[in-house]
């Protein structure tokens, strides 16, 4: 196996530390301006080093995260949590936003079954009063 280097392509990183599932997911979401390197946009090619900070947005989820190290190869999940250390205020913001999230959803009642045709029929009469 090869030693790490010092520097590495952002996208090929983020793909070995697992943060996406390919390496074309992750040079996808570096263009759309999800990845910040050190507080700026950058581009896929961009080589990280350690000591780097990382803010990566997926989903709702927005990790800031500080490079231990590179590597070139995907690895364990175990070899890949050591790549990468996520800021205290960033575990935080994350669970909290979490929490919210199933807080909105807790009012929610899921039905069990697909509406019947008088259910549909109601729903339908329900958004031509709303919308008209």
């Amino acid at each position: 196996m090869a030693e790490p280097s010092d520097a590495v392509r952002l996208d090929r990183w983020l793909w070995a530390a697992r943060f996406f599932k390919s390496r074309a997911q992750a040079k996808k979401a570096v263009e759309a301006g999800h990845v910040e390197l050190n507080g700026r946009r950058t581009k896929p090619a961009k080589e990280v080093m350690p000591g780097d900070a990382l803010s990566i947005r997926r989903g709702f989820a927005k990790s800031l995260v500080v490079v231990q190290a590179v590597a070139e190869q995907r690895r364990s999940a175990t070899f890949a949590q050591t790549l990468y250390e996520e800021t205290e205020e960033s575990v935080r913001a994350r669970e909290s936003e979490a929490a919210s999230r199933r807080l909105q959803r807790a009012g929610l009642t899921v039905p069990d079954r697909k509406p019947d045709r008088r259910a549909r029929q109601a729903i339908k009469q329900l958004k031509q009063f709303k919308n008209g």
